[in-house]
C-alpha cells in the first residue's frame, strides 16, 4: 500500500490538471488581506475582496468600490489564499463534520497532522509532518496553553476554529519547528440562538454521556456567550507484552509475559463564557474564563508468566487502585483600541491556575498467594501564571501593514512527590518535591506588504528569552536560555492563472526543553530494565536550534476546492535524546533514563493535498466533497549509525482519504474518513531501537436533519479495531533486552440530538 499511495496522488493530480485552468478565474490581481484578519473573517460571512477588472473593461466611478461576494463554504479556503504566511483555517463545518467527541479526533484528518497514541485513542501527543512531541506548538486563543492542559479534555463545541501554520510566525512563539496549531475558542462568535446537544457514547458497552448547552445574550453594548458541557466517561483496557533478555551468545536468560487489564471512569466539567464589552469610541473589551474540572477513579491487574528464567521472579499477581482529580481555570481578554489612518493597538492579558492530584496503590503478590511488596504513589502539583502581551499595527499604505509587540510570561509550579516501596522511599538522594519558576519575554516587529499586484510579502524578526529557576530538595537549579528568529514568507500569484499561486518560506524555530525534562522528580519504575528505566531530568539542557525551507504550489477550484503540493527542509542542532545509563543504588544497579544534547540532524518531506466538490469538475455528479492528503517524511540524525537512524517517532509516511455525500431526495449526509500511517522503526541511539505497528483508522458518520434547528448524528469510530503494537531493543552491558506491547482497540459508537431553541 505504500508504494501505491504516491502514485495514486500524482495520477489524481495529473487527471485533474487538465481542466484546472479551465475553469472560470477572477482575470486580475486579488489584494491580499493581512494573516491575522484574513483568519478572522468567520466562515458564516461573506469576504469582500477588489473585484476583478477585465482587460479593455473601464474603470469604477470616482468613489465607488466594487466587490465580489465569496459564499459561506469558500470562507475556510478564502482565508488560507489570502493569507500571506502559509495557514490552513477550519471551520464549524469541519468541526462539526464527523461528530467528534474531541478535538483530537479532529486533528489527525487534517493535512500533515497524525495522533500518537492507540487508534480512536489518541492521548500520544499532535504531531505535524511526522515530528514528535515538542516539535509541534499548540496554541489557546494564540497563547501557549498552562502545564497540565490536554485537547483531549477539550470539546468541539468550545472550539470556533482551528489553525494550522506549517511554518513560525513572528507573532507567536517560534517554538514551532514543525509548525504551529491553534485552537480558537468561541471568541467574536455571534450566536443567535441556545444550542443544546446531548449525546453518548459507547465503547465496548460501556457509555459516555455528554450534554453541551450555548446561550447568547445582549444588554446595551454587553454581548456574551455562556457555553458549558459536562460528561462522563469509562474506559476499559486490555493488552499484552513480553520481555525477552538474551546474552551475547543469543542464550535466552529470560522471557516474560504480562497480561494486564485495566478500568477507568471520569466525570469532567467544561465552562468557557465569553463577554464582550463595545464602548462609545469604537473600543472593545473581550474577556473569556475557562474553568475545567476532572475526576476519575480506576483499577488494573495483571498477571506475570515467567516462561524462562530464574525461580524468583518479582510477582504473579499484582492488583492496584488510582484515584486522580484535576482543576484548571484560566482567564484570556483583550482590549482593542483603534486609532486614526487604520492604527489598532491589541493589548493582551490573562491568567492561569491549577490543581492536580494522584494517589495510587499497587500490590504484588507471590505464587502462594501472599503479599510481597506493596507501593504507594501519591503526587500532587500546584500551578499559576500571568501574562501580558500587546501588538500595535499601522499600515504604511495600500496593502503594506506593519506591526510590533511584546510577550511578557510568569509561572510558578509545585511538584510533590511521595514514592514508597514496602514503606520505603525511594530516590531519597534526589528529593521528592520540587519548585521551579519560569519567565518568558518575547519582543517582534513583522511586516506584511503586498510589493505588486501578483507578489507578498511577510518579513518578520522575534526575539525570544527564557529563564528556569528550580529548587529542588535545597538544590537551586538555572537554565536561561534565548533565540532570535527571522522569518521570511512570500507569495506568488502567477499572472494568467489567478487561482494559481507558489509560496516560499526561509525559517528559523526552536524547540525548548520541557520543565520536567530540565527538573524533574525522579520517577521510579516497578519492573526496573533497560526497556523499563527510571526517569529523571537534566537542568544542562539546551534549546534545539532549527533552519528552515518551505516550498509549496497551490490551486484553487470551484467554491472551497484545492490541490497543493509541498516540500520542506528542516536542520536542527542541539537535538535533545534520552539517554540510558545504570546506575548503582542502594538496591543495587538499575537502568535510568536522563534528556542530554547529542548534535544534529536532518528532516525533510513533501505533502500533497487534493480537497474539491466532484459536482465541479464532473457534470451531474453527485453532492459529494472529497478531500485527501498525503505526506512523505525523511530524516537522519548525526551521530547515529543507520539504518533508521530518524527522529523519533518519525513516521515515513501518512494518508487521509475522506467523502461527505449530501443525498439530494432526503435531508441525509453520509461521510467517512480513513487513516494510514505504516510501521514505525526508528534507532534512537546506538543500543537502542524503537518501534510502532502500522495504524489504520476507519471512521463513519450519517447526519439526519429533521428541521433547520434539528438534527441526528451517529458516528462510529475506529471500526478495524486493530492493535496498537509498541515495541522497544536495547543491547547494552553485554545483555539484549526485548519488549513488546499488543494493545486491544475498540469501536466508539456515538448518537448526538442537536438542537437549537
Amino acid at each position: 500500500m505504500s508504494k501505491l499511495i504516491p502514485f495514486a496522488c500524482a495520477a489524481l493530480i495529473a487527471s485533474i490538471a487538465p481542466s484546472l485552468h479551465a475553469q472560470d478565474a477572477p482575470a486580475g490581481p486579488v489584494t491580499a488581506v493581512p494573516a491575522e484578519e484574513a483568519a478572522a473573517v468567520p466562515a458564516a460571512v461573506p469576504t469582500a475582496v477588489p473585484a476583478p477588472r477585465s482587460k479593455g473593461e473601464p474603470k469604477a466611478a470616482a468613489g465607488v468600490t466594487a466587490v465580489t461576494i465569496s459564499g459561506s463554504r469558500a470562507g475556510d479556503t478564502e482565508s488560507r489564499r489570502l493569507s500571506t504566511a502559509a495557514k490552513m483555517v477550519f471551520g464549524r463545518e469541519e468541526l462539526d463534520r464527523n461528530g467528534d467527541s474531541s478535538v483530537g479526533e479532529i486533528l489527525k484528518r487534517l493535512p500533515g497532522v497524525t495522533m500518537g497514541g492507540p487508534p480512536g485513542r489518541g492521548g500520544g501527543g499532535v504531531r505535524m509532518r511526522g515530528l514528535g512531541s515538542g516539535y509541534t506548538q499548540m496554541l489557546v486563543n494564540g497563547e501557549r496553553p498552562p502545564a497540565g492542559f490536554s485537547l483531549e479534555s477539550l470539546s468541539p463545541d468550545q472550539v470556533e476554529r482551528i489553525e494550522v501554520m506549517r511554518g513560525p510566525v513572528a507573532e507567536h512563539s517560534t517554538q514551532a519547528i514543525a509548525g504551529t496549531i491553534n485552537v480558537v475558542l468561541r471568541e467574536g462568535y455571534q450566536q443567535k440562538d441556545i444550542q443544546l446537544k446531548l449525546s453518548d457514547s459507547i465503547e465496548d458497552g460501556r457509555h459516555g454521556p455528554n450534554v453541551s448547552l450555548t446561550m447568547p445574550g445582549k444588554v446595551g453594548a454587553l454581548t456574551w456567550l455562556m457555553s458549558g458541557s459536562m460528561g462522563a466517561n469509562r474506559q476499559h483496557d486490555e493488552s499484552v507484552s513480553t520481555y525477552q533478555d538474551s546474552d551475547p551468545a543469543g542464550v535466552m536468560l529470560k522471557d516474560q509475559q504480562v497480561d494486564a487489564h485495566s478500568n477507568r471512569s471520569s466525570r469532567s466539567v467544561h465552562l468557557t463564557p465569553r463577554l464582550s464589552y463595545k464602548f462609545d469610541n469604537g473600543d472593545t473589551l473581550n474577556f473569556q474564563p475557562f474553568l475545567m474540572h476532572n475526576r476519575s477513579e480506576g483499577d488494573s491487574g495483571s498477571r506475570l508468566t515467567q516462561r524462562i528464567g530464574p525461580p524468583q521472579r518479582e510477582y504473579a499477581l499484582a492488583l492496584s487502585d488510582s484515584t486522580s482529580s484535576m482543576t484548571m481555570l484560566r482567564g484570556l481578554g483583550n482590549w482593542l483600541h483603534r486609532m486614526e489612518a487604520g492604527a489598532k493597538l491589541d493589548v493582551k492579558f490573562g491568567f492561569g491556575g491549577g490543581r492536580s492530584e494522584s494517589t495510587s496503590l499497587r500490590k504484588q503478590y507471590g505464587d502462594n498467594g501472599v503479599l510481597k511488596d506493596y507501593f504507594n504513589d501519591v503526587d500532587t502539583s500546584r500551578s499559576h501564571s500571568l501574562n501580558s502581551g500587546g501588538k500595535y499595527s499601522t499600515p504604511l499604505a495600500k496593502g503594506h501593514l506593519l506591526a510590533a509587540g511584546w510577550d511578557l510570561e510568569g509561572g510558578h509550579r509545585e511538584q510533590s512527590t511521595v514514592a514508597l516501596v514496602n514503606g520505603r522511599a525511594q530516590f531519597a538522594e534526589s528529593g521528592s518535591s520540587m519548585a521551579a519558576d519560569t519567565r518568558r519575554v518575547a519582543g517582534y516587529v513583522q511586516d506584511e506588504w503586498d510589493i505588486t499586484p501578483q507578489w507578498s510579502a511577510y518579513l518578520g524578526l522575534r526575539w525570544e528569552g527564557i529563564r528556569t529557576s528550580a529548587t529542588n530538595q535545597g538544590r537551586d537549579v538555572r537554565n536561561n536560555s534565548s533565540v532570535w528568529s527571522p522569518v521570511l514568507h512570500t507569495v506568488w500569484r502567477i499572472p494568467g492563472f489567478e487561482k494559481d499561486q507558489i509560496r516560499a518560506s526561509l525559517t528559523q524555530s526552536y524547540r525548548a526543553p520541557q520543565l520536567n525534562d530540565l527538573i524533574a522528580v525522579p520517577t521510579y519504575s516497578q519492573l526496573n530494565s533497560a526497556t523499563r528505566p527510571d526517569r529523571t531530568g537534566n537542568p544542562n539542557l539546551k534549546p534545539e536550534l532549527a533552519q528552515g525551507i518551505d516550498l509549496a504550489y497551490e490551486h484553487y477550484l470551484g467554491k472551497s476546492g484545492i490541490l497543493s503540493a509541498s516540500g520542506f527542509v528542516r536542520k536542527i542542532d542541539n537535538l535533545m535524546r534520552r539517554e540510558l545509563t545504570l546506575r548503582d543504588t542502594p538496591d543495587g544497579p538499575r537502568w535510568l533514563s536522563s534528556p542530554s544534547n547529542i548534535g544534529s540532524a536532518r528532516t525533510s518531506g513533501i505533502e500533497l493535498e487534493a480537497k474539491f466538490q466532484l459536482a465541479e469538475l464532473v457534470a451531474n455528479a453527485p453532492t459529494i466533497d472529497l478531500r485527501s492528503n498525503y505526506s512523505r517524511f525523511w530524516s537522519s540524525v548525526d551521530g547515529i549509525p543507520g539504518p533508521d537512524n530518524r527522529l523519533d517517532q518519525q513516521a515515513k509516511q501518512t494518508a487521509n482519504v475522506g467523502l461527505d455525500w449530501r443525498l439530494k431526495d432526503v435531508p441525509l449526509t453520509l461521510g467517512g474518513s480513513y487513516n494510514w500511517t505504516p510501521a514505525i522503526r526508528v534507532r534512537t541511539s546506538a543500543d537502542e531501537i524503537a518501534t510502532t505497528g502500522v495504524k489504520r483508522q476507519f471512521d463513519v458518520y450519517g447526519l439526519w436533519k429533521f428541521s433547520a434547528g434539528t438534527q441526528l448524528r451517529l458516528s462510529a469510530n475506529n471500526l478495524m479495531r486493530d492493535d496498537y503494537l509498541a515495541g522497544r531493543s536495547v543491547t547494552k552491558e553485554g545483555i539484549a533486552q526485548l519488549s513488546d506491547t499488543a494493545s486491544r482497540t475498540y469501536t466508539t459508537w456515538t448518537i448526538r440530538l442537536e438542537m437549537k431553541l
